[in-house]
């Protein structure tokens, strides 16, 4: 990756060698054959990952989206593309900013060629990755729907697991006055509540759609009322 992190980096944490060891099996599998080396990637993403601004948006997300895409590997067509387009969906993330995705994908686009990705398996992650823009994948794209429901799926965790989440996304913003962050978060969640249905697997629909739409309710309740 052209902006790698550089030689002098810390020893890593377990929870960091950890994800380093699932970035190296996802890149290995979607190259089919030797490349570089791949922790210097896996160290330049987690670098981002790591950046002060963010508060949900982190590691710890990071490695919860790529477990529960573990869960619904069987689901998708390439679960190892869906891997490393998990690792590039928030890797750049600036909360004052509305083209985190485009950047985030011509990232992917830039440093997955250079580490020995085929061109078409670098397309689908690019692909991917702008699918979270909207989290809308087409009716048998099954890819993008292991991914938007692995991402999404915070939106089903336990009540106190949710309300954590959902402050440190205020913490995100807190730039934003808090009227202002009211009626924004407010129309994003009437928009969810909106659509026909949020997950689109099979284990998605049927475990995580009741109680994301009760904890959105919630969470739009309190901040209306």
């Amino acid at each position: 990756m052209s902006d790698s992190a550089p030689d002098t980096a810390p020893a890593p944490s377990d929870d960091t060698s950890a994800l380093r060891g699932r970035w190296s099996e996802a890149l290995s599998a979607a190259r089919g054959g030797a490349g570089p080396d791949p922790l210097p990637y896996a160290d330049n993403l987690l670098e981002r990952w790591a950046e002060p601004q963010r508060r949900y948006h982190t590691t710890a997300h990071l490695t919860q989206v790529l477990d529960r895409v573990d869960t619904l590997a069987g689901h998708a067509a390439d679960p190892d593309l869906v891997r490393l387009a998990v690792w590039f969906h928030d890797a750049v993330y600036r909360p004052d900013r509305s083209e985190n995705e485009e950047r985030s994908a011509a990232l992917a686009e830039r440093a997955l060629p250079e580490a020995g990705v085929p061109d078409v398996a670098t397309a689908e992650v690019a692909r991917l990755v702008r699918l979270t823009v909207t989290h809308d994948p087409a009716d048998g794209d099954t890819n993008g729907e292991v991914l938007c429901d692995a991402d999404l799926a915070i939106l089903a965790a336990a009540p106190k697991e949710y309300a954590a989440y959902a402050a440190q996304v205020r913490e995100e913003y807190g730039f934003v006055p808090d009227e202002a962050f009211r009626e924004g978060r407010a129309a994003v969640l009437r928009q969810l509540l909106e659509l026909p249905r949020l997950f689109r697997t099979p284990l998605g629909a049927a475990q995580w759609e009741p109680r994301a739409r009760q904890n959105l309710t919630t969470e739009l309740e309190l901040l209306t009322h």
